[in-house]
């Protein structure tokens, strides 16, 4: 560090800095000679291979897919539609049209794409059962979005490790399905009562075994009976409430629950 004590007069004049004249060059010098150091720093910083230009800097992640709250009264509005599921075609295989409109949707919401086909399909299934209906995919994938958010499944859509909520009344199965003899608990990813899991449940393959409530597919395939069970139209903000609350009696759930359709249907027809 450069001494900033000033001088005395009667300092001896072998100590005297160099003539003032020569400062202004001094200065000159220094400040060439750091215009180059910096020259070389920011040449050095840059990617050769683009001829002397800044390399670009790197692409910012995508930003997470976000459910704006909105919390709409009941019987007022209905979730916007999706992009709709292909049409089912039971004696042709349907799999490739499926894979594809899952896969365009899991991009544009976020949604794992093996959760959306199974949405998918029950979209598809219960517009050939129940066209009165008017059920949407995305109704389906609100419900899955607000019970637990994303699961992990394993290669045949079984939930890893069971989704088991909270105990919620007495226990009506002896803990077939929650493993509780003591209290009922609602299971899978889309979360059934057991007394209401033995109702309306259907398995959504032909492989002969029993409806399972941790399948992502029958699980799916349940919830759209369970909703289409009242005759209401879903595509409708009355029918749609009603089916709402018919399926989870808390409004602040279907308020959830509307968020997220709402979001992921708007989300699927964006360009």
């Amino acid at each position: 560090m450069a001494d900033t004590t000033q001088p005395t007069e009667d300092a001896p004049a072998a100590h005297a800095g160099p003539p003032r004249r020569y400062l202004s060059r001094i200065a000159l010098t220094l400040g060439l000679v750091g215009t180059g150091v910096v020259l070389v720093v920011t040449i050095g910083v840059r990617d050769p291979s683009s001829g002397g230009v800044p390399a670009a800097a790197p692409p910012s992640p995508s930003p997470s897919f976000v459910v704006q709250e909105q919390r709409p009264q009941p019987g007022v509005q209905v979730p916007r539609v999706g992009l709709a599921a292909p049409p089912d075609r039971p004696t042709v295989s349907d799999e490739a049209e499926l894979e594809t409109w899952a896969r365009r949707v899991a991009g544009k919401t976020q949604i794992p794409q093996r959760l959306v086909a199974a949405y998918g399909r029950a979209e598809m299934w219960m517009t050939r059962q129940k066209p009165a209906c008017h059920l949407s995919w995305a109704t389906l994938a609100g419900i899955g979005h607000t019970n637990f958010g994303e699961i992990a499944l394993t290669d045949s859509g079984d939930a890893t490790p069971p989704v088991i909520g909270p105990a919620t009344a007495a226990d009506t199965d002896h803990g077939e399905l929650d493993g509780d003899r003591r209290a009922d608990h609602k299971v899978g990813p889309m979360q059934f009562l057991p007394a209401t899991w033995s109702k309306y449940a259907e398995r959504a393959t032909s492989d002969g075994n029993p409806p399972n409530p941790q399948n992502i597919d029958d699980a799916a395939f349940t919830a759209a009976r369970y909703l289409c069970s009242g005759g209401d139209d879903l595509g409708t903000p009355s029918g749609w409430w009603r089916a709402a609350l018919f399926y989870d009696p808390a409004v602040d759930h279907a308020q959830t629950v509307f968020d997220a359709a709402d979001a992921f249907a708007a989300a699927s027809v964006s360009v």
